[in-house]
């Protein structure tokens, strides 16, 4: 899964540490959500999306590729 983070992150000039607090997370997290190595629970990714005033969909980005192949 793709997200938008970083980009969101840069615009709003909050650094990985602000997003984070903001969010209830460590910034580790956000570090790997980052790179694409960490898929958020719901919630995580529902506290992001708020922050960020954008619908869930808009921030997280689903491969339609991978989501075929995990449904088969």
């Amino acid at each position: 899964m793709n997200n938008r983070i970083k980009e969101l992150r840069a615009k709003e000039g909050l650094s990985q540490l602000e997003l984070a607090q903001l969010v209830g997370v460590r910034r580790e997290t956000i570090v790997f959500l980052e790179k694409g190595k960490y898929n958020p629970s719901l919630r995580l990714a529902h506290d992001i999306a708020k922050h960020f005033r954008l619908p869930i969909e808009s921030v997280f980005l689903f491969d339609d590729e991978e989501a075929g192949k995990q449904n088969p």
